[in-house]
């Protein structure tokens, strides 16, 4: 389910450009464009034309394609209209009619009567499918918001975090200044898509690009830096932590343990970079982040190092037991 209200209305105002664009219009029954798409799914309605009602999926997105108006055609010119009558008896959200299809006249006259809106595109049913069921994954994907900065790093997505005035905006700043890239600044809306993939975006558009910087106040990074300082969303692949230097704390030094946060159901490896004057931290999270693209690619440079020292352990102990040995008979 979304965390909002979603209508057909909804579906219709959204501006997507484009192999995002669904291309729709509304071509009758607009008093029912308030109807509420609840389910992300769609659903062929062949076997409801032909009056198998059983388990029909009717709080879907009906979508109608060549196949489907044929037969709505062939039911029409023989006059049975029985189970299309039964079909708008279903609280259906819509009907979408793809390739451009003229709809049946008889067909918009019951639609209209039950309050049903009727869509059309002029894209083929198989596109459009795939670009309407994308687009349900995003709006319902489950959602939530997090205080922090998103930056893209060669490529990876970093979430800085930490508490407030610890210097994730002062960092994403130098990055930003060193040629990486930002997505959001302060409040960062998450959302978990197909299941394992976590994307991250600004949760206010118009803002999610300006940044507050202690002593000079909001700045625009696309004004100052230009558009390709910016990045409308994300993938997050590592969360970086920044939190004061703590001298009774024991950082990890070699690596070798990697822990992970759980963000939406999806487990995100995660760095707790201490702080304090001295360490250059954007230079750290430029050096982390080629590291997470080093392990992405299947090395990981602190289990090398682990074995490489355990080799050089296990040779050494050779080297003494065989020098040791005693070769007297």
């Amino acid at each position: 389910m979304a965390d909002k209200d979603f209508s057909v209305l909804a579906l219709l105002d959204l501006d997507l450009k484009g192999h995002n664009s669904l291309n729709l219009r509304c071509l009758h029954g607009r008093r029912g464009l308030v109807r509420e798409i609840t389910i992300p799914d769609i659903n062929r309605p062949g076997l409801a034309l032909s009056g198998f009602f059983e388990s029909f999926a009717f709080k879907r997105v009906q979508v109608f394609g060549r196949g489907e108006v044929a037969y709505l055609n062939k039911l029409i010119h023989s006059g049975n209209t029985d189970s299309i009558r039964q079909l708008f008896s279903y609280p259906i959200p819509c009907c979408i009619f793809t390739h451009s299809l003229e709809v049946p006249e008889e067909f918009c006259k019951i639609a209209e009567e039950s309050g049903c809106p009727i869509l059309s595109t002029d894209l083929e049913s198989t596109e459009f499918s795939s670009r309407l069921l994308r687009l349900f994954s995003n709006i319902f994907a489950p959602k939530q918001t997090m205080h922090g900065v998103l930056v893209e790093v060669f490529g990876v997505g970093i979430l800085l975090t930490g508490d407030s005035g610890v210097g994730k905006s002062e960092t994403a700043l130098e990055l930003i200044e060193r040629g990486h890239r930002l997505v959001a600044d302060d409040i960062v809306e998450l959302r978990c898509v197909n299941g394992n993939t976590l994307l991250g975006q600004g949760a206010n558009k118009i803002i999610s690009h300006h940044m507050e910087i202690r002593g000079l106040g909001i700045i625009n990074i696309e004004q100052l830096y230009g558009v390709g300082a910016i990045l409308e969303q994300k993938e997050v692949q590592l969360v970086v932590k920044l939190e004061e230097w703590d001298t009774n704390k024991v950082y990890d030094r070699l690596g070798t343990n990697q822990t992970t946060i759980e963000l939406l159901g999806v487990n995100i490896p995660i760095l707790e970079i201490p702080v304090k004057p001295g360490r250059n931290i954007p230079i750290i999270v430029e050096t982390a982040s080629m590291n997470e693209r080093l392990k992405s690619m299947g090395y990981n440079s602190a289990r090398d190092f682990n074995q490489n020292v355990l080799k050089w352990i296990e040779d050494g102990a050779a080297k003494d037991a065989y020098y040791s040995g005693d070769d007297s008979y």
